[in-house]
């Protein structure tokens, strides 16, 4: 069973991969089911129906997804290709700590099978551009990254996974920390989403970005199965057609080198489990 859990489409504003697209790709890739996660993130970004959305700055917009044709073209797809693949709606929200209101009154408006939780930005400063890391030692980024990570799962619980955990080890000039700096806020953070049923995800995207580890690390991933963390999805994050189902077998195949036996895939936001 092939799937695809971390799916972006044109109504991302950093992708124009048409949904209907998306879908004739993957059922041409093998792909048993997939599940959109279209990008939202309050505090950098505005709704769709906000004309802030469309002022652009360095020739882009900067709209989060338009829902309401977001989940009618996901209800006229799933009927259109039912026998030939299983399509489910999620999005990826990009929660920081003062916008998690926002967010749980949007996940109450619409049937998610599936969120991911992510943290792309931090106190609106982003980390690709490094504006986030500005001024602050390596040490003092990561950490104030995950403690932004610790403090949202400790107060927001409308999610399914983790999304990219180590998303700042990807824009990290300075290389990847030691993990023995951040292994016990780690522990803090994957103990609660542990406790709170929720789970994390495996992005195959590293491969893309040239990363030498798997995002998360294979030293997050190991603490969280030690931990007792069982739900793990995997997801390409994907954005144009080659990003499309890219590695996932491969990553299977670590988890199992992990000593996991299980991913995950969800409907109406409950894990169903699947041998690896």
């Amino acid at each position: 069973m092939l799937c695809d859990y971390h799916v972006h489409t044109d109504y991302s504003d950093d992708s124009t991969y048409l949904m209907e697209d998306v879908v004739k790709d993957g059922i041409k890739k093998g792909l048993s089911e997939i599940c959109f996660t279209d990008h939202v993130d309050y505090g950098i970004k505005y709704d769709w129906d906000d004309p802030r959305a469309f002022q652009t700055r360095d020739g882009m917009c900067f709209a989060n997804v338009n829902y309401h044709e977001y989940a009618k073209e996901i209800a006229e797809l799933k009927e259109k290709y039912k026998n030939q693949i299983t399509l489910k709606m999620g999005l990826e929200f990009g929660i920081q700590t003062h916008t998690i209101e926002k967010y749980q009154k949007l996940f109450h408006e619409y049937p998610f099978d599936f969120i991911i939780l992510s943290i792309h930005q931090v106190e609106d400063q982003e980390f690709w551009t490094q504006d986030f890391q500005k001024g602050k030692t390596q040490l003092e980024y990561n950490m104030r990254y995950y403690q932004e990570m610790l403090e949202v799962v400790k107060t927001y619980k409308d999610y399914s996974v983790l999304g990219h955990m180590d998303l700042i080890t990807r824009y990290d000039l300075n290389g990847v920390i030691d993990f023995a700096y951040i292994q016990d806020i780690v522990k803090d953070i994957l103990e609660i989403v542990i406790k709170d049923g929720k789970g994390i995800e495996i992005n195959t995207s590293y491969h893309r970005y040239g990363l030498k580890d798997m995002t998360p690390s294979r030293d997050i991933l190991k603490l969280y199965k030690e931990l007792g963390g069982q739900i793990i999805t995997i997801g390409s994050d994907s954005h144009q057609p080659d990003h499309l189902g890219a590695y996932i077998e491969e990553a299977k195949e670590e988890l199992k080198k992990l000593g996991f036996q299980h991913y995950c895939t969800f409907d109406k936001m409950q894990p169903i489990f699947h041998e690896l």
